[in-house]
């Protein structure tokens, strides 16, 4: 039986030890025997094989071998046909690379031309102008401290896409503060809690929760931009800070950005040694788990579902970790927006077609912002070159620093400030002292400015010039006599490098961490002697 020879994808391999030009054996025997006895002039068709001479693959090889090693001169016509049997060459190399790359670009363009269609059409309901101020890449408006300032807030639409009673009731509000060129980011939560004044007359009064703002001022949610407006100007009087932005987002929004980008990894922390355990959500799994509980100090992956409640999870009745109720809710916030910051921006989310499309849905579907379409490319920039190591969480409850405490008024539970029911003063200053400030003012290094026999009243015009750069300055006074150099700078304590280093450039000095030569009482951090050579 004869042996079947094999083809790959219609190709029948060459035999072993054939030859370039070669027909198969049977047809080629017969054309050949009929021009021998046809008594005719043999001719040779194209691709056919000359009988007196076949080209064997040895004799190509050493064809091509002359080409190159050819070292004799050839004339004007030899060189004439050569360029042109090497053009032919290369136009055929040229169409074939032509062709891989059109193919190339037509499938890339292909996977970018419907993100931008999905982009365009979420685009159109999130965004505020046309889809083609894309091109634009317009910095944000900032505030008079070269800071961008959003408002970011949230109601209770859940995820199956049903309302709760008060839908537009603001179940989350956050402001977060970003520097273009410093590349840094505040975020900071306000209790939904917190007793305001209202600008009008409302249904629930003239006082009342900051969760009935944008309620109030959209009357319900009919006028979504007068309601966001209503909201960024309480929380501007509350925190000192202009509001340029607002980003009004919904349950839905949450689970279906987290459950785009493959859920998001966020480690437990609690005061309570068991960690974290809420019975509020047990719901979703028909009563057979506790569908919030996690061990504290565990680094968890949460699904859209188990983000959005760990988000709203406040020490519900049966539970425990969540002592501080919404003021620890605000921060298990924050933590899930960071993670999904993160996320969003890393390589592998931003490569994955399926990703991308699922936060674009999640966006469009479901968030409402006064962010201009030329400005996104700016803000897009931004969110890849902000480090997480420089996104700063602040809390209004610190430990030692309380700013806000829980009251009842008139029956209700309500969070108002430490300084007296409607004074933001200590807000306002706390909020400026960590956003609009720098390493120095941060740290408010207690400082002493002592005149150790430089001239009269020179003491005083440097503790004016410290305290303008943000140092405390807790005396000013003559020391004690002896002899000092020109400018003598002790530290006290190691944990105020900022200071430390600011003190040491402005007056070209090393700065001593031995004790001064007197006694220093209080909390003084740094003492400044102006010597006698000043």
């Amino acid at each position: 039986m004869k042996k079947q020879r094999t083809s790959v994808d219609g190709f029948i391999p060459r035999r072993s030890g054939g030859q370039i030009g070669d027909l198969h054996e049977t047809a080629q025997k017969e054309a050949t025997e009929q021009l021998l006895h046809s008594g005719e002039s043999k001719r040779t068709a194209i691709g056919e094989v000359r009988d007196e001479k076949l080209i064997g693959s040895d004799e190509i090889d050493e064809s091509l071998r002359s080409i190159d090693d050819n070292d004799q001169p050839l004339d004007k016509k030899a060189k004439k046909a050569r360029r042109k049997r090497d053009r032919r060459r290369m136009g055929k190399v040229r169409r074939i690379i032509t062709i891989i790359a059109v193919v190339l670009l037509v499938s890339g363009l292909g996977a970018a031309g419907y993100l931008v269609w999905r982009a365009i059409n979420a685009g159109e309901s999130v965004f505020q102008g046309s889809f083609l101020d894309l091109v634009q890449n317009e910095p944000l408006k900032e505030d008079a401290n070269g800071r961008t300032n959003f408002l970011v807030f949230g109601t209770a639409e859940d995820s199956e896409g049903g309302t709760h009673g008060g839908a537009n009731l603001t179940d989350s509000i956050l402001v977060a503060s970003i520097d273009q060129d410093k590349k840094d980011a505040y975020l900071l939560s306000l209790p939904r809690d917190l007793w305001v004044a209202y600008e009008a007359p409302c249904t629930v009064g003239f006082l009342g929760k900051l969760n009935a703002a944008y309620f109030c001022g959209s009357n319900d949610g009919e006028n979504e931009k007068a309601g966001a407006e209503v909201l960024s100007r309480k929380v501007a009087e509350i925190t000192g800070l202009e509001i340029q932005y607002y980003v009004h987002l919904n349950f839905t929004a949450v689970v279906e950005a987290v459950d785009a980008v493959g859920g998001v990894e966020v480690t437990i922390e609690s005061d309570d040694p068991r960690g974290i355990l809420d019975r509020n959500f047990d719901w979703k799994c028909n009563y057979t788990c506790y569908y919030v509980n996690y061990e504290n100090g565990e680094t968890v992956q949460l699904d859209g579902e188990r983000a959005l409640a760990l988000a709203r999870a406040r020490n519900a009745a049966g539970g425990y970790g969540l002592p501080g109720g919404n003021f620890d809710r605000e921060k298990n916030q924050q933590k899930i927006i960071t993670a999904l910051r993160e996320k969003a921006v890393s390589a592998g989310t931003l490569t994955n077609l399926g990703a991308v499309t699922g936060l674009i849905d999640a966006l469009g579907n479901n968030l409402r912002t006064n962010i201009a379409t030329k400005e996104i490319r700016t803000l897009m920039s931004l969110g890849t070159e902000i480090k997480t190591e420089s996104i700063i969480s602040l809390s209004l409850v610190e430990e030692g620093d309380m700013l806000v405490t829980t009251g009842n008024l008139s029956g209700q539970s309500i969070v108002r400030p430490v300084a007296g029911l409607l004074d933001y003063s200590a807000i306002i200053e706390y909020v400026n002292k960590n956003v609009n400030s720098t390493p120095v003012s941060r740290e408010a290094a207690q400082t002493s400015v002592l005149n150790g026999g430089a001239v009269a009243g020179l003491a005083q015009t440097e503790a004016d010039k410290l305290e303008e750069l943000g140092f405390i300055i807790d005396e000013v006074n003559n020391a004690p006599d002896g002899t000092y150099d020109a400018v003598e700078i002790y530290q006290i304590g190691t944990t105020k490098t900022a200071s430390a280093a600011k003190l040491a450039e402005l007056y070209n000095v090393t700065i001593k961490t031995t004790p001064p030569p007197f006694s220093v009482v209080g909390e003084t951090d740094f003492v400044i002697i102006l010597g006698t050579a000043q």
